[in-house]
């Protein structure tokens, strides 16, 4: 199997309340298998086709630009741009 491309990861802010990064994906790129250690929330910048890995399976969430979602800590998965176009999304991780 092929192995797919990395989005790509700029932390924007890192402090002792939030971490705010902003991904970048080309298509069929990926994150990478990890794990949140916090709650999060998502607001994606563009439209989005993104396939959701987890241990379960995969799931396939479309979304609209400026679309924002919340998800608690201990979520872990792979996100894969599975439209034909970037995506881009950032993601807002509360420390505190």
């Amino acid at each position: 199997m092929k192995a797919r491309p990395q989005a790509h990861a700029t932390e924007l802010i890192d402090n002792d309340q939030i971490r705010v990064t902003r991904f970048e994906f080309e298509p069929g790129a990926e994150t990478g298998w990890h794990e949140h250690g916090f709650d999060y929330t998502v607001t994606t910048l563009t439209d989005c086709t993104m396939q959701i890995e987890t241990s379960e399976g995969a799931t396939v969430v479309e979304t609209k630009s400026w679309e924002v979602y919340f998800r608690k800590a201990g979520v872990k998965h792979n996100v894969v741009n599975r439209s034909e176009v970037a995506m881009v999304f950032v993601e807002l991780e509360l420390k505190t």
